[in-house]
């Protein structure tokens, strides 16, 4: 495996510290993208349901996996963030 072997070696000063929280909150957002809740520079994207499903269950996956590992604040935006896209994806068609 190639590549950087921690996040202090990645150069990109645009980019968000990697931390739990900033990476469930990516996957959301890839997830409100696919069910075109959220438009990206300006631009809607079309409807994508099953991406959006699939990037849910990820995170319904890593909430299982991580039971008991997490902290509060982390158990209870994975929670939240959960609920809030099974929500969006229902009203979505999904």
């Amino acid at each position: 495996m190639s590549g950087p072997e921690s996040n202090d070696e990645i150069e990109d000063n645009d980019a968000p510290a990697i931390d739990f929280n900033t990476f469930v909150l990516s996957l959301s957002a890839s997830a409100l993208v696919d069910m075109g809740a959220i438009a990206v520079d300006g631009v809607k994207a079309e409807k994508n349901l099953p991406h959006a499903r699939h990037t849910i269950e990820c995170l319904v996956l890593l909430e299982r996996k991580t039971a008991g590992n997490l902290t509060g604040e982390e158990e209870r935006l994975l929670a939240q963030v959960l609920d809030d896209l099974w929500a969006k994806y229902r009203a979505a068609g999904g």
